[in-house]
C-alpha cells in the first residue's frame, strides 16, 4: 500500500459528567484522525474552541460520539454548527443523547463493522456495549490504534456501576472484540493515558 498520511491529534478538555443525579469533574480526551486536508473528530466534550483549534482549517467529515454520556456529547451540536459536520451516534445510546439534547437529534447512526473513510485510511466501528448500550470503539488498522472511548482504559474496563451499564457485557466486548485486535495495538482512551491491548490483556483475571 501507499504511504499513510493520516495521523491522530489529541487535546484534553475539562468539565463535568452527570448521571443518575450525581456530577463529577472530568478531563476528557478528544482525538482527531486525518491529514492536513480532512479529518474525523472523536467525541465532543466540554469545549468547542479547543476542539475547533485542533481541527484548524480542515474539512471535518464527521463528529463521531463513542457513546452518549453527557461529557462526551455536551458540545456536539455547537461543534457541528461550527465545523459544518454531521454527528454520528450508535442508536442504542439515543436515550442518553435525548436527555442532554432533546431538541437536536444526531445526524446519522453508527453501526457495527461500519467503515468510515478519512484521509486515505479507514476507521472501523466496533460496537462494544457495556459502559453504555451504544458504546463503540473506532479501530484504525493502518495507524495501529483503537480509539476506545470509555470501554477500555489504562488499568481496566470502563465504569459499569450506573444506569444502562453492565459489567458482564463490557468484559465480553473487551475480550471478544478488542483483545483480538492484537497486543501491539495502541489504545487511545476517552480519559487519561493511552495503553496497549497487550498491557491490559494479562489483567483480565484481576478485573473479574
Amino acid at each position: 500500500g501507499g504511504l499513510v498520511n493520516a495521523r491522530s491529534d489529541h487535546t484534553v478538555t475539562s468539565g463535568t459528567f452527570s448521571l443518575d443525579g450525581g456530577t463529577w469533574d472530568v478531563d476528557n480526551n478528544v482525538w482527531v484522525i486525518g491529514d492536513d486536508a480532512e479529518c474525523v473528530v472523536i467525541d465532543a466534550p466540554h469545549d468547542v474552541d479547543a476542539i475547533a483549534e485542533l481541527v484548524g482549517e480542515r474539512t471535518v467529515k464527521a463528529i463521531v460520539c463513542t457513546h452518549g454520556h453527557d461529557d462526551h456529547i455536551r458540545v456536539a451540536p455547537d461543534l457541528a454548527r461550527r465545523l459544518g459536520a454531521p454527528i454520528w451516534l450508535h442508536p442504542d445510546d439515543r436515550m442518553l443523547w435525548d436527555a442532554v439534547h432533546p431538541d437536536r437529534a444526531p445526524d446519522a447512526e453508527l453501526a457495527d463493522d461500519q467503515a468510515i473513510e478519512v484521509a486515505g485510511t479507514e476507521l472501523l466501528v466496533i460496537h462494544t456495549p457495556g459502559h453504555s448500550p451504544g458504546a463503540v470503539c473506532l479501530y484504525a488498522p493502518e495507524l495501529g490504534a483503537v480509539f476506545s472511548g470509555d470501554t477500555l482504559f489504562a488499568g481496566g474496563p470502563g465504569a459499569t456501576g450506573r444506569s444502562f451499564s453492565s459489567f458482564d457485557t463490557i468484559i465480553d466486548s473487551i475480550t471478544s472484540r478488542l483483545f483480538p485486535l492484537g497486543d501491539d495495538v495502541v489504545v487511545h482512551t476517552g480519559h487519561g493515558d493511552s495503553t496497549t491491548i497487550g498491557a491490559e490483556r494479562p489483567h483480565l483475571g484481576e478485573w473479574l
